[in-house]
């Protein structure tokens, strides 16, 4: 942000000097500061009276006309009256005045004191404007009236951007204010910049004229000159003015490092200044090559990247410049690199945020699918996007449509606004030398996407739907993506679920049942799990999955997957932690700086850590990369010692000797005032006790298995003082043993289980359940990979480490009380259940998952449309060696690759069988 305020007080200095352009506002600048104007609503909420409205707003956020979403069949078709008086400054005598929309859903007539300024505009999410000079009054109050129709008169425009897969609105969306210029006047600029420092402008001016120059000063965000360009005369011909030249010791813009730069265009007429305009730049080069690759500034490029909306959920399309910044820092927290607006050209000053923080952007015309734009409309919307929006380092794509909404006639006009001659791409299609197909299955192709000759990058994929997509399946296919030399990244969907507050439904948050409820954050920018895994995978620094071992000296094989920052930029640091108490979290600790090692970009090196002495007594190791901004990349954690370790240092050793009942039915251990109840027949736990009070924890451990098997044997011993009872299950014919499970009662009250199976092969679930109600649960203190669930393709993004869950009935996309509460754990080491009879479950074995308890499924699924519900155990608390993947909107887990398929357990023998250890304090 510090280069936008440093350009601020750039252009209030030059604002001050004279031939320059002016601006006042009649509406607010964006939903944070909304002006009231006089208004009238033709149908729907609120209808057939004058009140008062925000502008900018959509007027169903407002309370008015009636909510659509673009898959509504009819759609409401309300008009909108606006009323509101201005006052012209007198400095402006003299000069010409344009009133400027900068998007108004849909038709949008214009009048100034009764008179109608200029044709209607038709297309919703585009700059326009209409010169008000001669229909301004100077000296008294001027009355401006504004109708809006939500619904267009050419259909075309309805198809293209209300026939569509989000919510459709109706009003003045986007600011409104006045600009005055000189009577010869600047109308717009499209500048190259270049790498090196090479600049091309051409600059368009209102009317031809003669002895006509312009000059392009350039400034760093120091306001220090650096350079000037002097154009030729002007072209009588084509009415514009080239420039042409090179600035020295520029530094080139990236989204890794986004330098900026002012340039102050004047405009001469001989010695006399006639205009004077002011645009931030940034030098970067755009390359696509055939069959090779995207690169920018020379270097081959892979878009970490997701689509996203213009949206709010209490203002829908109206945001505001904050919300631009913190929507872009949220994705930067993801460590991704790019974004597509889709379906239509963002508020302008979402694409000030890209320019200043860094992020590569896709600018689309707006056609959600066939049918497009007509020709003679498309050419005007191409018009004003590309006028606007022409100079934005960020951008480095066009996008003609989406889908099928292609309307091939408008292709040319790019090149012909844009000098840097940026591809248009046809997103899904293949055009501009690049495939963008959407949704594809993983390592998918037949001469195309994986297996083509062709540069692909999805710009839609992984498609998200409550707690599916996104990162599930993110972490194959970026592999895949990262070992093809034609991929040039891709584009999740998407952002943020697009949920509306509609008031007229008691507040209910409504995405339009699972139409909306795509999103990698909620609509207050709550963060899904997916939001940590595609964190961890897109980190541009990537340390490995790695077991420490004892021997284990230090050093980690890293690589620098960032395209222009050297690894010795970035900071590092380490944690030891040792786990003191699980039910008073508390942890001892150590921590380090690690010297940051001198890898350049795409290289591998090592990350060399030097630990204290003793370090092997902790638990767990913690690493922090930090980027030159100090933003945290990642922290990874590994595991040091074992849950077996942890868990016997934790839990009491001593006690009194365990004392032993039977009955007919039941065995019944006892000690440390604990008692438990065990099945004759089975083996299975039946009751709880402690102090007295009964734990409802019974009926297990059951196999999570389809497999027919009974139990053969329950078999009472004592081993070395302490009773055991040993249940033994086989196949229903009896030839094979399947499963064995091995209660003990230790002096301490601990009560031991072992258990050990043979898993079926090709399986999503594997391991053992027990029932436990969920009433009266308050939460729960895991010791885990947290803080958010997983799923076997969603394993990457949390930490190892002491997560305090307070309980919750979450629905992901539904509600947004995140993180979730119930769901599978993995690398669980221990837990203490918080409920009226609370208590501890330690693992003594690696790579558990825990269950814990069942989500709710959504109240608005539709099991037709997506994949993302996901098997669990019939219990509630289950330890797992195997848990399902989750699929996608429309994809089955299956087709996103290895991480996504069922699991493998093909042997032969007993030690091919998978043994489990738990510790359960009562």
């Amino acid at each position: 942000m510090k280069c936008f305020y440093s350009f601020l007080f750039l252009l209030g200095s030059l604002l001050a000097s004279g031939q320059t352009t002016d601006v006042k506002y009649l509406s607010g600048q964006g939903s944070d500061d909304a002006v009231e104007w006089d208004f009238f609503c033709t149908g729907g909420r609120k209808s057939g009276e004058w009140n008062k409205i925000k502008v900018p707003s959509c007027w169903e956020m407002e309370g008015y006309g009636t909510f659509n979403y673009g898959h509504d069949k009819p759609k409401a078709d309300e008009s909108g009256l606006y009323k509101t008086t201005f006052e012209v400054p007198a400095t402006w005598k003299g000069k010409r005045i344009f009133i400027v929309f900068e998007g108004s859903m849909t038709d949008t007539e214009i009048k100034v004191n009764g008179k109608q300024a200029g044709t209607p505009h038709q297309g919703a999410f585009y700059r326009f404007k209409r010169e008000i000079t001669k229909l301004v009054h100077m000296n008294k109050e001027n009355l401006l009236e504004v109708k809006v129709n939500k619904m267009s008169s050419n259909t075309s425009i309805n198809e293209a951007e209300r026939q569509c897969d989000f919510w459709v609105f109706g009003g003045i969306f986007r600011p409104v204010y006045l600009e005055a210029v000189p009577n010869n006047f600047i109308e717009y600029t499209a500048i190259d910049a270049r790498q090196h420092g090479e600049l091309n402008a051409d600059i368009f001016i209102d009317k031809k004229l003669s002895d006509i120059k312009a000059e392009i000063e350039i400034k760093d965000v120091q306001n220090q000159t650096i350079g000037k360009i002097t154009s030729a005369p002007i072209n009588e011909k084509t009415g514009k003015i080239s420039l042409s030249g090179k600035i020295d010791n520029i530094k080139p813009w990236s989204a890794e490092d986004p330098q900026l730069y002012t340039a102050i265009i004047t405009l001469r007429q001989k010695d006399k200044v006639l205009h004077t305009v002011t645009d931030r730049i940034g030098f970067r080069t755009v390359e696509v090559k055939p069959k090779d690759g995207v690169y920018i500034n020379g270097v081959k490029m892979r878009f970490k990247g997701v689509n996203r909306h213009s949206h709010w959920p209490t203002t829908g399309r109206t945001t505001n410049k904050q919300l631009s910044v913190n929507d872009v820092k949220l994705m930067k927290e993801m460590n991704m690199n790019a974004v597509r607006m889709s379906h239509y050209p963002p508020d302008k000053h979402f694409l000030e945020v890209c320019d200043s923080l860094g992020m590569y952007v896709i600018d689309e015309l707006c056609a959600w699918q066939y049918p497009p734009y007509d020709t003679k409309v498309g050419t005007i919307l191409v018009g004003e996007m590309l006028k606007r929006d022409l100079n934005r380092p960020s951008i480095i794509f066009w996008a003609n449509g989406n889908e099928g909404g292609f309307n091939f006639d408008l292709d040319p006009l790019f090149p012909q606004y844009d000098p840097q001659k940026r591809a248009v791409l046809h997103p899904w299609a293949l055009s501009g030398n690049i495939n963008t197909v959407h949704y594809i299955k993983y390592n998918s192709g037949i001469g195309n996407m994986f297996h083509g000759r062709d540069i692909f990058m999805p710009t839609e994929i992984l498609h998200g739907l409550y707690d599916g997509g996104h990162g599930a399946g993110l972490d194959d296919y970026w592999n895949l993506m990262l070992s093809n030399p034609l991929s040039a990244g891709m584009f999740l969907w998407d952002f943020t679920d697009q949920a509306v507050v509609r008031e007229d439904k008691n507040g209910f948050y409504d995405t339009d049942k699972d139409h909306g409820a795509d999103g990698i954050v909620g609509p207050y920018r709550e963060k899904e799990g997916s939001f940590f895994t595609i964190k961890e995978i897109w980190s541009p620094i990537h340390l490995p999955e790695h077991y420490l071992t004892p021997g284990w000296d230090g050093r980690f094989e890293i690589e620098n997957r960032y395209a222009f920052t050297n690894a010795n930029a970035c900071n590092y640091t380490y944690r030891l932690a040792k786990i003191n108490s699980l039910a008073q979290k508390t942890i001892q600790s150590v921590s380090g700086k690690i010297a940051s090692p001198d890898i350049r970009p795409g290289e591998r090196g090592y990350l060399q850590l030097e630990l204290p002495s003793g370090w092997q007594e902790y638990d767990f190791l913690y690493v922090t990369v930090k980027d030159r901004y100090n933003q945290e990349l990642f922290t990874w954690s590994y595991e040091i010692g074992t849950p077996d370790r942890l868990a016997n240092r934790l839990l009491p050793q001593e006690g009194s000797t365990p004392a032993v009942k039977e009955s007919i039915d039941n065995w019944y251990f006892s000690a440390a005032g604990t008692e438990v109840t065990f099945d004759k027949q089975n083996g299975q736990l039946r009751s709880v006790t402690s102090g007295g009070k009964a734990i409802p924890l019974n009926n297990g451990p059951v196999l999570i298995s389809n497999q027919d098997i009974i139990c053969k044997s329950v078999e009472y011993k004592q081993v070395e003082g302490n009773p055991q009872l040993i249940a033994t299950y086989t196949s229903r014919n009896g030839k094979n043993t399947v499963y064995t499970f091995t209660w003990t009662m230790l002096p301490s009250g601990i009560v031991e289980l072992d258990y050990n199976y043979r898993p079926q092969d090709m399986v999503k679930m594997a391991g053992i359940t027990f029932d436990f109600p969920e009433k009266e649960i308050a939460g729960a203190t895991l010791l885990a990979n947290g803080p958010y669930r997983v799923y076997n393709n969603r394993m990457k993004g949390g930490s190892l480490n002491i997560w305090e869950k307070k309980y919750n009935n979450t629905i992901t996309g539904e509600s947004w009380d995140y993180p979730e509460f119930k769901g599978y754990y993995s690398l669980f080491y221990g837990m203490k259940l918080d409920c009226p009879t609370p208590f501890e479950v330690y693992s003594g074995k690696e790579d558990v998952t825990l269950h814990l308890f069942t989500p709710a499924v959504q109240e608005q699924y539709d099991p037709k449309r997506n994949h993302t519900i996901v098997d669990y155990p019939k219990g509630n608390l289950s330890f797992m060696n195997a848990i399902p993947a989750v699929g996608t909107k429309f994809g089955k887990a299956e087709d996103f690759g290895p991480q996504s398929q069922p699991h493998r357990a093909r042997g032969n023998g007993p030690e091919n069988n998978v043994s489990g250890k738990l510790y359960f304090r009562f």
